[in-house]
C-alpha cells in the first residue's frame, strides 16, 4: 500500500538522482561513494515505488486516505 505522497516520492527522486551524481563522482571518497549510492538507490526505489518501510513501521502516511464510498440510499 502507498504511503507517500506524491510531493514526498517527487522530493525522493531528486535527492536520489543528487546522491546518485555524488557517488558517481567519488566526491567524498571510497567510502562515501557507497554510502551514497546505497542512500540514492534506497530513495529512488522509495520514491518510484511510493512505499516506505520506516513510514509503515512507525505509522506515518503523507498520502492522502482514499475516499470512503457513500451509503447508498434507501429509498
Amino acid at each position: 500500500m502507498v504511503n507517500e505522497s506524491t510531493t514526498d516520492r517527487v522530493i525522493r527522486v531528486i535527492v536520489g538522482i543528487i546522491l546518485g551524481i555524488l557517488a558517481l563522482e567519488h566526491t567524498a571518497g571510497s567510502v562515501g561513494t557507497w554510502i551514497f549510492g546505497i542512500l540514492a538507490l534506497i530513495a529512488l526505489v522509495t520514491g518510484v515505488t511510493g512505499i516506505c518501510g520506516l513510514y509503515r513501521l512507525f505509522g506515518i502516511r503523507t498520502c492522502p486516505l482514499p475516499a470512503s464510498p457513500k451509503p447508498k440510499d434507501p429509498s
